[in-house]
Formats: C-alpha cells, structure tokens, sequence
C-alpha cells in the first residue's frame, strides 16, 4: 500500500467503520458489542489467551473488539437451505496490538468448537519481501499457501516497486470447519472469500483516502462510538445492503 504504517492504522480504521455501515441493513449487518483497550494492568478481562507475537516481538497492548455478523443473505443458497433458523450469526472477536492484529471468527451459537476462522495480521514498512514474519513451524510453512493482492489489476505493478512510503499487510489465514462430507469444500470456500474481501477492502482504503487522511486514532475511536449507534439504527430499518456471496462452495 503506498502509505506509511501509522498512516494505515487510521486509513483501517476508518474504512473498517465505514465499510460497516456500507454492510449493514434490513435486519442484516455487523453489531458492535464491546469496544474497549486492553492491557495486562488495568482492562485484563479482555487480554487474549495465546500471546500476540509477530516479527519476533510480542504485544501486550491494544483495543478489543466483540462483533456479531448477521449473515443471512452473505452466505449461498447452498449454505442457508443446510443452516438452521439463527445459525449464520457469527462473532468476531479482535485484538489489535498494531502493528500486530489477531482476529477470531466463530459460530458458539450452533457449530461451537467446530469452526473458526483466525485471521492474523502484521503490517510492516516493506514491500511483502518477509518470508516468515508470523513465524510458523517448518510444518506449518510446507502447507501454507502464498497469495500476493494487487489492488490495481496489475495497472501500478511498477509503482508498488518503486513509490515510497510504502507498507505490507502480511495476512494469516486459518480455517477450521468439522462437519461431515462438507469440511474440505467449505473450507476452501471461505478461503477464497477472505481473499474476496481483502482485495475489496484494500481498494476502498486507497480510494477513500481524501476522507481518512490526516486523521488521528482519537478523531477515530469517536467515530467508530458514532457508528456503533448508527448500526444499530440501521439493522432496524432499510434493506439489506452490501456484499453477497457470489458462488457456491
């Protein structure tokens, strides 16, 4: 991305409340349950349980959030006929420690243990050139799998080279999915919708840059308060807005 680091954690930020409410509506959308910082001193409630470590260093620091997914129409005609009343609501739990960020999705209501999606981020003032920055185990490492986003198409290829500042979002995958004769194909299945919406969600970040720039954390922590009650409002009433699924599994 062609920004500094510090510049990226607000332009996320940002583009995170707003993308939100661009998801939300008809009874459909993201719900903001708890918003508050996290530290091993005072707020230790919402400490995680595994230690957050990237690039050989831990953080212990940070902002944690509880969301919940409506997810009725975001998912195929496939899933929703198999999925029982009030199954595709799903909770997200983060822990952003920038320049380190762990993201946990699960489903307690009805798959409990049996699914989950992690999600873990480290953003570095590179370009993509770290071979291991989540430091995975050599068995770890034989299967994962390498995916480069490019925002553009292919269009500024040469100007990711060369333009400066510039910085990397390094993206850890893992899917988890036990129901029988459906495990592997949703899985890969979610895996290409995370790819979907990371590559959507990095093009909106660019091209929302004339609202975001210049911001400070504080100018965002009273924006997402706003967009928690905007939310709200907006699940209640309107129709369903935002992405869909566009392929079955």
């Amino acid at each position: 991305m062609p920004m500094t680091v510090e510049e990226y954690h607000v332009a996320q930020l940002w583009s995170v409340a707003e993308a939100s409410k661009n998801e939300t509506g008809g009874g459909e959308g993201l719900e903001v349950l708890i918003n508050e910082p996290f530290d091993p001193e005072t707020n230790k409630e919402y400490l995680p349980e595994k230690p957050l470590q990237a690039g050989g260093k831990e953080y212990t620091t940070g902002q944690y959030t509880h969301k919940r997914y409506y997810l009725q129409s975001k998912v195929p005609v496939f899933i929703r006929t198999l999925a029982p009343k009030g199954s595709l609501e799903m909770d997200e739990e983060a822990w952003n420690a920038y320049p380190y960020c762990r993201t946990v999705v699960s489903n307690p209501k009805y798959m409990k243990g049996n699914f989950f999606i992690v999600i873990e981020s480290f953003h570095a003032p590179d370009r993509g050139d770290q071979e291991n920055v989540h430091q995975l185990s050599k068995e770890e490492l034989a299967i994962r799998e390498v995916h480069h986003i490019d925002i553009a198409n292919g269009a500024l290829v040469s100007r990711g080279k060369t333009h400066d500042p510039v910085m990397c979002c390094y993206k850890l995958v893992r899917v988890y999915f036990k129901w029988f004769g459906l495990q592997n194909r949703i899985e890969k299945f979610i895996l290409r919708q995370e790819k979907r919406l990371f590559t959507n969600f990095h093009r909106q970040v660019f091209c929302w840059m004339d609202n975001w720039f210049g911001m400070t954390i504080e100018d965002i922590r009273r924006i997402e308060e706003q967009t928690k009650y905007e939310l709200d409002e907006q699940r209640k009433k309107g129709t369903i807005r935002g992405m869909t699924a566009t392929e079955d599994p």
